[in-house]
């Protein structure tokens, strides 16, 4: 009987989202603005979601969809719209895609080249939210 190799599955942590929401947070602070904060699971499964005090109430169900489209294709969502703007169908194909956005600020996850989660930042512009997400990111 040969002997099968179980891969590594690496894993989000609690301790580490708590530590990727302070870094983004402290980054709008000093960008000053109001962010939501959604980070999902492989699975694109919410695994934390923080929405800071005055924040309005769009950008919630927004950094949420940007979190999970970052995961699907394991893409910057900013990414999207450059790649495919010349392509009428796919364009228009993709926007009705449940839970998929073109909008900057959602980021894949990745640990040693797995992909383990997305991020999602809204209530900025499409660079601070990008800004708050990569910040987060370092914490890694």
């Amino acid at each position: 009987m040969s002997v099968v190799s179980i891969p590594k599955k690496y894993i989000l942590p609690q301790e580490l989202v708590m530590k990727m929401f302070d870094a983004a947070i402290s980054k709008a602070k000093e960008l000053d603005i109001k962010i939501c904060i959604a980070i999902v699971d492989d699975g694109g499964n919410l695994f934390g979601f923080l929405k800071m005090d005055e924040a309005n109430l769009l950008p919630a169900q927004i950094a949420q969809t940007k979190a999970y489209a970052a995961l699907g294709f394991g893409l910057p969502t900013a990414d999207w719209y450059p790649m495919i703007k010349d392509e009428p169908a796919v364009l228009h194909g993709l926007v009705q895609t449940d839970r998929m956005t073109f909008l900057g600020g959602g980021l894949p996850i990745f640990i040693e080249g797995q992909l383990i989660g997305g991020i999602g930042v809204s209530g900025g512009t499409t660079e601070q939210d990008t800004e708050c997400a990569q910040t987060a990111l370092k914490v890694i």
